[in-house]
């Protein structure tokens, strides 16, 4: 037996804040511009935000206004806050994306060399290592800790956008932790924690039950709680500051909450604000699609894939299946399968998956693995026929 906890936090958390301005300004100009280059990072304090970074494109956006309707959406749109997208103060720092970096994204090191295939044109835009990895353990094949505490912080947000707990702000943290079984079956929820900011009229008594009812059991399955389950809401006793005013955000610091809330491992690269050409981003969405597809296959009950890449080359340097001892066939036939059916070269993924259509707003709360709510290209589970003839 044992026990794990993810947490997740709410669209107004001030990193999160962060991300949706870099994915909002990254969404407009791939709106006009496809073949953009973007690397755009946002930093936020107490009504104060700067946006920095390389973009390399054609088109004509107004980043400033970008980023304050970003923020009053969210819902920081009074001074009350401490952070108010009408009069916050706006920094602008951007250059070009460095033409050293450009020579190797434009003209892999395969085309160089005269291999004139199609999805060789580009290489990988930066060196690095990508995860990705599914499971059994919910419908959409994601790790039931962070699916749960996913679900939690959305619900949160719904309860103060729909007016239902209209005392609530926009910042807002929560967690669970799942107890195991020996074999690593999810058995029960062994407790929860809800932070959310909130206006000083409110009692924490108030909060506390509000919280519970209105947003713990409309999320949780009864089946998964007990008379041990502990709830911690609003522990400190207040959490009236928050949001940027409450602590410093910046872009790309969620990546935990981005991906499977530490259940597997991380390379290291954050998402927002980068051009599916970055395979910080594009790769790591490869690595999720494959993984699922293994597990949606039955090819075993946990993977973990990894994959590496150098930049300016089109290839991957490798690519490593895990399954954890749950495969139903080995590791290296499975590698061999991935290699047959995924073309895991950056232009064939951001091809494939169809990533620069996708408004990366949407993802940039409430995590990006897992989101089948929204119909992204890499929850699909479509190539799990062909898998199953590779295997063969």
């Amino acid at each position: 037996m044992y026990f794990f906890t993810s947490e997740s936090v709410t669209k107004g958390h001030p990193d999160k804040v962060c991300d949706q301005i870099s994915d909002a300004i990254l969404d407009e100009i791939l709106a006009q511009d496809k073949n953009a280059r973007v690397a755009c990072e946002t930093t936020a304090t107490t009504n104060q935000v700067m946006i920095m970074g390389e973009i390399t494109t054609s088109a004509d956006v107004d980043i400033e206004k970008i980023a304050r309707d970003t923020i009053k959406e969210i819902g920081y749109d009074s001074d009350e806050l401490g952070f108010n997208g009408d009069n916050c103060k706006m920094i602008l720092s951007i250059d070009k994306q460095s033409p050293d970096i450009a020579m190797g994204v434009d003209k892999s090191l395969e085309i160089k060399d005269g291999d004139d295939d199609a999805y060789n044109l580009n290489g990988a835009g930066d060196q690095g290592i990508m995860f990705g990895f599914a499971c059994d353990e919910t419908p959409e094949l994601m790790p039931l800790p962070i699916s749960l505490a996913h679900r939690l912080a959305k619900r949160l947000q719904e309860v103060r956008e729909d007016g239902t707990l209209s005392y609530l702000r926009p910042d807002g943290k929560t967690q669970v932790t799942v107890q195991y079984d020996n074999e690593g079956n999810p058995m029960r929820v062994e407790a929860i924690v809800v932070s959310t900011q909130h206006d000083d009229r409110v009692s924490l008594e108030q909060i506390r039950k509000d919280i519970i009812a209105k947003v713990v059991e409309r999320v949780v399955p009864v089946e998964l709680l007990d008379d041990k389950t502990k709830y911690y809401i609003n522990p400190t006793g207040r959490f009236v500051i928050g949001g940027p005013a409450g602590d410093s955000g910046l872009t790309g610091r969620k990546i935990i909450v981005d991906t499977y809330g530490g259940y597997a491992r991380h390379g290291g690269g954050a998402f927002s604000g980068k051009d599916p050409t970055k395979v910080d981003r594009s790769a790591t969405y490869a690595a999720r699609w494959v993984a699922k597809n293994i597990v949606a296959a039955g090819l075993a009950k946990k993977c973990e894939i990894q994959l590496s890449y150098a930049i300016g080359v089109a290839h991957p340097v490798s690519i490593m299946v895990e399954t954890f001892g749950t495969g139903t066939v080995d590791n290296a036939k499975i590698v061999k399968a991935v290699n047959k059916v995924f073309d895991l070269r950056p232009a064939a993924i951001i091809d494939t998956l169809g990533l620069k259509d996708i408004k990366y707003k949407n993802l940039a709360a409430l995590g990006h693995m897992g989101r089948e709510d929204l119909g992204v290209s890499f929850e699909q589970t479509n190539k799990v026929d062909e898998l199953l003839e590779a295997i063969k």
